[in-house]
């Protein structure tokens, strides 16, 4: 309902899960579903897995392996490094751990099931995300449910705000933010037609301030605290593994992915659609229409070029993931991005379970909830790809 406010991308989204759970591959149907819960538990999402075991079970899935992992095949429960590293720590991932998967032997992994597998979690992981930053979650009166519900799409041309009845000096405030977002954004294409060409050095340099600032960009005591319920805790192995900062001050860290290196469009998407056919497409198009998803508004502006903003909030994501592009200013980030919005964005994508309804309706408190969910569509994809960017070049590794 919630993607509905969004019909072009919601017809591609659904498109890609039906692919990838209900039309012919590598993976059982029950196996499938088996991946989807242990994806969607590692991120305490009680609403995917609650679905997904109903799911498993109409399709013949083996009761008992409800009861937890260690009660699922080693071959499944292998799965579960790669599943907790891509979950949390993407850049983790070697071509050591992939084969280790396809080592010959009774639960050893064909690439093709292996790829299957890949994207249904990073799929999962993703969804995981826009689950938490929409909302989306069980009734309060359930055990793990928030009082946070999700936009209803007569509410989305309301503004969060407007609805919890922020004063007038407050709303003021808000409406001024959206004309400072309006005057920066105008500033910045000014600029780039004026500025003189900027060394690589520089180019990196700035990457690396926005990386760095990024360790700050922490959720405050305002986090929601989630006691696993036993119906997901089940599914997870080592629950303390979580995202650990790219970079923190006098650690050994691992080198900047530089985008270029290995892009989706180049190598990510030959390569699923080698071993994978047609889900390459499907994600190709799912990539490609969330980028370009506009309808030139920003709250009560129209005739507004987007581009700027959504490639910022899309390489910001990256960026906590440690990809860089080589061709992006990094400055831009920080011109259009305000604090509040970066604390909701490195949340939603990097440990979704603490995402707070206060942190929903404090960014952007002007913009409507569509405009929101917006974000999420971008915040769900570009997280999704930069996963599966790690884990396809360590698969590209392992081929060469």
């Amino acid at each position: 309902m919630v993607m509905g406010l969004h019909p072009e991308y919601l017809t591609c989204f659904w498109k890609t899960q039906y692919l990838l759970l209900r039309m012919d591959g590598p993976l059982p149907y029950y196996k499938r579903h088996y991946i989807a819960m242990m994806a969607a538990a590692r991120h305490q999402c009680s609403y995917l897995v609650g679905f997904h075991m109903g799911e498993f079970l109409q399709v013949g899935g083996n009761p008992e392996w409800l009861r937890g992992l260690q009660y699922a095949p080693q071959k499944l429960r292998n799965l579960n490094e790669i599943n907790k590293i891509l979950a949390h720590r993407p850049w983790l991932i070697t071509k050591e751990h992939i084969e280790a998967l396809l080592k010959t032997g009774d639960n050893s992994w064909s690439l093709a099931e292996l790829i299957q597998a890949l994207v249904l979690l990073t799929h999962y992981h993703s969804l995981a995300s826009f689950v938490f930053g929409c909302g989306i979650n069980l009734e309060t009166d359930h055990e793990g449910g928030h009082v946070f519900q999700p936009p209803s799409p007569r509410s989305c041309d309301s503004s969060p705000a407007s609805e919890d009845g922020v004063n007038s000096s407050s709303s003021a405030d808000a409406m001024e933010e959206v004309e400072v977002l309006m005057e920066r954004m105008k500033l910045l294409q000014e600029c780039q037609l004026e500025e003189e060409a900027v060394t690589q050095e520089e180019m990196e340099t700035r990457f690396e301030m926005e990386k760095r600032e990024s360790l700050l960009v922490t959720p405050s005591v305002d986090i929601a605290d989630h006691s696993l319920p036993p119906n997901v805790l089940c599914f997870v192995e080592d629950p303390e593994f979580g995202y650990k900062d790219f970079t923190r001050r006098g650690e050994q860290t691992p080198p900047t992915f530089r985008a270029q290196d290995y892009t989706w469009e180049d190598h990510g998407y030959s390569l699923i659609n080698r071993l994978y056919p047609d889900v390459g497409q499907l994600l190709d198009e799912k990539f490609q229409v969330v980028y370009n998803l506009t309808y030139n508004t920003i709250a009560m502006h129209s005739g507004v070029d987007t581009s700027m903003l959504r490639r910022a909030i899309w390489n910001y994501v990256h960026c906590v993931f440690g990809i860089r592009y080589d061709d992006y200013d990094y400055r831009e980030v920080n011109q259009l991005l305000e604090r509040s919005l970066k604390i909701y964005i490195k949340t939603v994508a990097c440990y979704p379970e603490k995402t707070t309804k206060r942190m929903y309706t404090h960014f952007w408190r002007h913009f409507k909830h569509s405009e929101k969910v917006h974000v999420n569509l971008l915040l769900l994809e570009a997280r999704m790809q930069a996963a599966l960017l790690y884990a396809l070049r360590a698969i590209t590794r392992y081929m060469t």
